[in-house]
């Protein structure tokens, strides 16, 4: 055994106030990854059911003409569900509307899936509305929803609410309804086979930045390669263009995560540097001896560092149970709440993402243990002559 090492085991090191300190930096930093990570996955995972990852449309990318649908089942679509990265492809129709009740009115756009909205007794014009258009224009399941749609002429349906959902990401001031493709194509004059746009969903581990923009890339590929000469026009668009500020706001996010860290990170290495240093000065006869008996500067530092490196460590442990637990805790209940209208989700959403924390518990500690070499700078200092006292 390296003499460095048992000598450190016999050595204790009183610092509980930085080990407490240790302990909470990590519990901060790796909630702040947990949080970041969680607001990436939530917002991702709602954009992707919102508008797709990658989305097909007319080249106008107007889903809202009335004029240039696409085909609901084009020649090119067996190839695009075989990119890899595709997990489905879901043909939807759009329109726009306004919603009145009372003396309120709000605008909506309705976005018909194949499937139409699920309800219990099968209700025809059937819809599911966010909470907040709920709320605003005093809705309830169960209620029926007046709306006027503008076009060459005024159309009115009076839509039946089966349902109403909590809306992680909506667009501008307009409050996205589900209702059933099919109606929406009577609504617009089209048949079975026209839609406004083909949104296509990407597996969750190819819903990065990256990956985006590549499955948009190769789609758009095998679109222009595959399509036929008689089928509309269509352009590949990427969520990642759709909702630019929502990948900006989540960038910010991860900027504000690493200065945590590094902020978090500091605190640790200077307490753990007053914690040490005061080790040093109780133990200045003790290094005396190990100079007098031949040890070098350096493995006397060893003996040291390797007695803080076990309180790091084990703060590190306490700080990473202490933030796992608040983890599941608040995945399993959100007891902390935010407002949707600011933070795009109704809850503080975490995320474990194991590879980001061993990261993030490995250059810490890391970082760590370079500070603490400042204070062993002092061990150079000591004298033998001076500090060993034979009694």
């Amino acid at each position: 055994m390296d003499a460095s090492f048992f000598i450190a085991g016999r050595l204790r090191f009183k610092g509980r106030i930085a080990t407490v300190c240790v302990a909470v930096s990590f519990l901060v930093m790796i909630i702040a990854v947990s949080v970041s990570s969680g607001f990436r996955h939530e917002i991702r995972a709602s954009l992707s059911s919102l508008s797709g990852d990658v989305m097909l449309t007319s080249p106008d990318r107007n889903v809202l003409d009335r004029t240039r649908p696409i085909e609901a089942d084009p020649e090119y679509l067996p190839y695009v569900e075989g990119v890899e990265a595709v997990e489905k492809v879901v043909p939807v129709v759009y329109r726009a509307g306004i919603v009145k009740n009372g003396d309120g009115m709000h605008g909506v756009l309705l976005k018909g899936l194949p499937e139409g909205v699920a309800s219990e007794d099968s209700t025809a014009l059937a819809v599911s509305i966010p909470k907040r258009l709920a709320d605003r224009a005093s809705l309830k399941a169960g209620d029926r929803m007046l709306t006027y749609f503008i076009g060459d002429r005024l159309n009115v349906r009076q839509f039946n609410v089966v349902s109403v959902y909590d809306a992680v990401v909506e667009t501008d001031d307009r409050f996205v309804v589900y209702a059933s493709g099919a109606d929406l194509q009577r609504l617009n004059g089209w048949n079975e086979d026209q839609v406004s746009a083909m949104e296509i969903m990407l597996k969750p581990s190819f819903r990065t930045e990256e990956g985006i923009w590549d499955a948009t890339q190769q789609i758009g590929t095998l679109v222009n390669a595959w399509s036929s000469p008689d089928e509309e026009t269509v352009v590949a668009t990427s969520s990642l263009s759709a909702y630019p500020q929502l990948f900006s706001w989540l960038d910010l996010i991860d900027f504000n995560v690493f200065f945590m860290i590094l902020l978090m990170t500091l605190v640790a290495g200077f307490n753990m540097i007053s914690g040490l240093l005061i080790m040093l000065f109780e133990n200045i006869s003790t290094i005396g001896l190990l100079k007098s008996l031949g040890m070098t500067d350096r493995s006397i530092a060893k003996v040291f560092l390797a007695s803080a490196a076990s309180l790091v460590g084990k703060g590190m442990l306490i700080g990473n149970a202490a933030a796992l637990l608040f983890c599941m805790i608040q995945g399993t209940t959100h007891l902390l709440r935010l407002d949707p209208e600011n933070y795009y989700v109704s809850f503080v959403p975490v995320h474990v993402d194991f590879g980001m924390i061993l990261l993030a518990d490995v250059a810490a500690f890391a970082a760590i243990m370079i500070l603490l070499l400042i204070p062993c700078l002092f061990i150079s200092k000591v004298d033998p002559a001076r500090t060993v006292r034979v009694k």
